[in-house]
């Protein structure tokens, strides 16, 4: 199937999944088109590059949905969106960005397609991965506010889809530079996700960005002095190491358990950490 044919309007309707007060409903034509470009088993593209300029772009339609009717399940494709068309599509664009251009054509695109199937999951009648599942409730949900089903999404993106990414794309430490060079670009687009998210969905990202990415708020949850690797502050060279280790140890099936459970056990004390910061300042 070419790009064209699947980013082209629905021809069919699909049944919406089931909204509350804090959502609105989508039509059953958009609810089809979601459905349909976010079927990553039509990314057919045997070139690396091209396959992941599709999924971009279906990514990209997906998203002005969303936010064509500031649905909170778009919370965080809008910082996602932002995040491509400013950080990583530029550096994947250009052949001279990368030690292994293919490598990082191919660890981008199964992070963006991880985000893609569960969101396919959502609206084809399937069951989304529980970090994603998780997300899409918490949207459903109308005590969570946008922001916190935004960090919803930004945690279960870095600390449970980016470790698989790395493992699928068969990292090995020499590719650590061109990892860290794509994770580095996407630093830089903080303030651009947190104006969009907050313009589009009235977020009020600030205070809980800035806890994830800037590690504020950390002693009003653990105490002083209590170490952050717990957390992830995704932005942190730390946090960045041990998701690329996470990725590593994934793909060497003596550590493949054990670093399973790690991972979800990083994802639900992130989880709880932000709930609590959330209560503390009304978020």
């Amino acid at each position: 199937m070419t790009a064209a044919a699947v980013l082209a309007p629905a021809t069919a309707l699909a049944d919406p999944p089931s909204t509350s007060e804090c959502t609105t409903t989508l039509s059953p034509a958009e609810n089809a088109d979601i459905a349909r470009l976010s079927d990553t088993s039509t990314l057919d593209d045997e070139d690396e590059l091209a396959r992941l300029q599709d999924a971009v772009a279906r990514e990209h339609r997906i998203t002005e949905i969303f936010e064509r009717h500031a649905d909170r399940r778009g919370t965080f494709a809008s910082g996602l969106d932002t995040v491509e068309g400013a950080a990583v599509m530029p550096l994947q664009s250009d052949p001279r960005s990368f030690a292994d251009p293919e490598y990082a054509h191919r660890i981008s695109f199964d992070l963006l397609r991880r985000f893609l199937d569960n969101v396919h999951a959502e609206f084809s009648g399937g069951t989304p991965e529980p970090h994603w599942a998780h997300y899409f409730a918490l949207a459903a949900d109308c005590s969570a506010s946008p922001a916190r089903v935004a960090l919803a999404g930004y945690d279960a993106h870095l600390v449970v889809d980016l470790p698989r990414a790395v493992a699928e794309a068969g990292s090995t430490p020499a590719n650590a530079g061109d990892y860290f060079k794509i994770v580095a670009n996407i630093a830089e687009t903080g303030d651009l996700i947190t104006d969009r998210t907050d313009r589009t969905y009235n977020a009020k990202m600030g205070p809980l960005w800035r806890f994830y990415f800037f590690g504020e708020g950390l002693d009003r949850v653990l105490g002083r002095g209590v170490a952050t690797k717990p957390l992830l502050v995704a932005s942190d060279l730390g946090a960045n190491v041990t998701i690329f280790a996470n990725g590593l140890a994934l793909e060497n099936p003596a550590l493949t358990q054990v670093t399973a459970a790690e991972i979800e056990l990083e994802h639900q004390t992130a989880e709880h950490a932000f709930d609590i910061v959330a209560q503390l300042d009304g978020i």
